[in-house]
Order: C-alpha cells, then structure tokens, then sequence
C-alpha cells in the first residue's frame, strides 16, 4: 500500500492508500529535529494503531514543509528500497502561475491538485492548520495563488503566553459578540474574530475571481481541509460545500497515480499532462 505523507510545521499526518481510497489517517506533532530512526518508529507506530506497519508500506508519496524531516523520509526511503515522490514546484502536473512558484508551500499544491480533480474548478481551498490557507485554483486548473492569515490556534497561544491574566481557552463559539466574563469575551473576540476574518476573505477572494474568471460565486467550489476543520463553527460556514480533513493524503495519492502512469487517476477530464510524470524514484546517496 502507499504511504501518504503530510508533514506540518505542527503535525506530520499520514494515511495508508489502497487504490484510491484512504483507508486510514493518523496525526502526530511534529518534532522538527527527529532523526531518520525517530521518524520512522513514530511513522511505524501510528500504522500499528491500524494493524500495519512500514512492512506493509510499497512506495511513499510526501509533501513536506519541514525540510529536515523531508530529509530523514528520504532516508528511511533508501533503506527500505521504497520508490517515493516529493511534491514540489517542480514536479506539479498542473501550471504554477505566481510570481515565485518555489516558494509555495508544496501543501498548498497537493490540495489544489485534489480540490481541482475531486471537486472541480474554479476552486478555493481553505486549510485550517497552524496557518489558515486560501488556495485558488483557477477554471482551467491552474493554481493561481492565495492568502495566508494566522490560524486560530495561534490566536489562543498568543493571548494565554503573552499576557499576564488570560487563561487557555476552548475554541467553542459564543452566542454573542458581548462577553460577559473574561472567557466569553476572549472567545467573542478570537472565535468570532477568526470567523469573520474567514468570512470576510472568502468574500474578497471570491469576488476577484468572479472578475477574473468570468464566473458566478456559486460556480466557485470551496472545500474545508486541515485539523481544525472539524471544528463545529467551520462546517457552518456559507458557500462551503465539502469538507475534506483527508484532501492533502488524496492529493499526494492522485500524484502517486499520476506519476506512476496508473489508469483511470480521478480527474482525468481536466486533461492536465505535466512533469509528475516519472518524478517517482529511490533515493539513493548518489542522489544526496
């Protein structure tokens, strides 16, 4: 089975991929200093909960903002025997159009290639993680750019750490914007505050692309991703219409597809041809 691999800057989550299905997700924090032994007994004790193990793993697919630990995986690749792929700028089966196409968060290109194969296009993709991302995919399928805004979990750190007073909060949602204690007034301001921030983003960022893209708002699919979208208040948000907390392990799944020449990839209509093509391979030291 494939090994799906999203590692955050908060959390690395993994899924074990049969074919085109995820047949299990599991999250760990991330320890950006781990070595290639660390990694692996983390990796390999999370598919234990599932009943698998490294054993059972045939390739890797990663997407990883932590260069350190995009490293160690390919250790732990090499002496495996593992094929694995790196989603990257250079390796995307989909065009790039932004000023600066290394610099985007690989993440953030695994998603727009699963919003745009899974859910269709124009799109937006919403990940609520450590950072919340606004990622656009255009009508024709090419990843356009985005916003990126502090996540709400940042917000309760902030106010718990950097002030003398205020506790640690849950991230419920009050029922008025008037607190009438220091925890319904700190979730007034950082759960309200959050959402309108969303709220009032989607709306600017849907508006430029009805200009550009010459379509209506309701044509603009837009999927809720990450670890807080599970959080009540993110389900009821208007104009979305999915939410997916496994869109990044299928994105890396569909990449895996793509570039290992598999038939019937979902999406295939959308006609991409491109460079993931042949980018999957054993690291070796003569790749170091």
């Amino acid at each position: 089975m494939l090994l799906a691999l999203d590692i955050g800057n908060t959390n690395v989550t993994l899924g074990l991929v049969n074919g085109e299905t995820v047949m299990a997700s599991r999250r760990a924090a991330t320890r950006p200093n781990s070595t290639p032994d660390e990694l692996e007994i983390l990796i390999d004790g999370l598919l234990h909960i599932d009943g698998a193990g490294m054993a059972d793993v045939s390739g890797i697919s990663l997407a990883s903002v932590v260069p350190k630990l995009a490293a160690a995986t390919s250790i732990i690749a090499d002496r495996r025997g593992l094929p694995i792929y790196v989603a990257g700028s250079g390796n995307m089966p989909m065009p790039i159009r932004v000023t600066r196409p290394a610099e985007v968060g690989p993440d953030r290109l695994v998603n727009a290639v699963a919003v745009a194969r899974l859910y269709g296009t124009p799109a937006i993709v919403v990940d609520f993680g450590t950072a919340t991302k606004f990622d656009c995919v255009d009508r024709d399928g090419a990843f356009i750019g985005g916003a990126i805004a502090p996540g709400l979990e940042l917000g309760i750190d902030a106010l718990a750490t950097r002030t003398a007073r205020l506790p640690r909060i849950d991230m419920d949602e009050p029922e008025r914007a008037i607190g009438t204690d220091t925890v319904s007034a700190m979730q007034a301001g950082v759960v309200l505050g959050y959402k309108a921030m969303v709220l009032g983003l989607l709306d600017q960022i849907q508006a430029e692309m009805v200009r550009s893209e010459r379509v209506d708002r309701e044509d603009i699919q837009i999927v809720a991703t990450g670890g807080l979208s599970a959080v009540a208040f993110v389900r009821s948000l208007p104009g979305i219409v999915a939410t997916d907390p496994d869109l990044t392990l299928k994105g890396l799944a569909i990449l895996w597809a793509l570039a290992s020449g598999a038939p019937n990839v979902p999406g295939d209509q959308v006609g991409w041809t491109g460079s993931a093509a042949g980018s999957i391979h054993i690291i070796s030291e003569r790749d170091e």
